[in-house]
């Protein structure tokens, strides 16, 4: 089963790398509207300047009907180019901006996270010397599970996986 899930972790993780990155989610836009340009002129015997306005133009999913495909070739690439700007790179790209506009303003930073964990670490040290006096025991501190574990973020076929193997 895992092999057959391979690609689709692939697919999955290549999403994810061209999500997080502007610059490549903006060359693969120019990139899919030059070769769109490209092929459209080969099938549709079209100028480069008209296929490359076609290729804007259809990728927006605007339509101005002033070029449209005649032949078979020109209306798949037309189907492909609009169910993968709109399925695909428009969605991306508005998830990325949108990330962006979302700030915790509530979020530590390093700094803090790190002096943080400097005052957890003498604050015990204070409560076992203090429980060393007094003779209690002191516990010992739950350590986190590690990232590949209940609560971690992970794709739904690892999370998936996890609770199979839990029962």
């Amino acid at each position: 089963m895992d092999v057959l899930l391979l690609p689709f972790r692939w697919i999955y993780r290549g999403l994810v790398w061209f999500a997080n990155s502007p610059r490549t989610l903006i060359i693969s836009y120019l990139l899919m509207i030059v070769v769109a340009g490209v092929l459209y002129s080969h099938a549709e015997h079209k100028s480069a300047a008209d296929s490359v306005w076609w290729a804007v133009v259809t990728a927006s999913t605007v339509g101005y009907g002033d070029i449209s495909p005649t032949s078979f070739a020109g209306r798949f690439l037309a189907a492909l180019l609009i169910s993968t700007m709109v399925l695909l790179v428009i969605p991306l790209i508005t998830a990325h901006f949108a990330s962006r506009l979302i700030v915790d303003d509530d979020a530590f930073e390093h700094a803090e996270q790190e002096e943080l964990k400097a005052d957890v670490r003498r604050l015990r040290a204070l409560v076992e010397e203090m429980a060393a006096r007094q003779g209690i025991a002191v516990p010992e501190p739950e350590r986190p599970e590690p990232a590949s574990g209940p609560g971690s973020p992970a794709p739904p076929w690892e999370r998936r996986r996890r609770r199979r193997r839990s029962r």
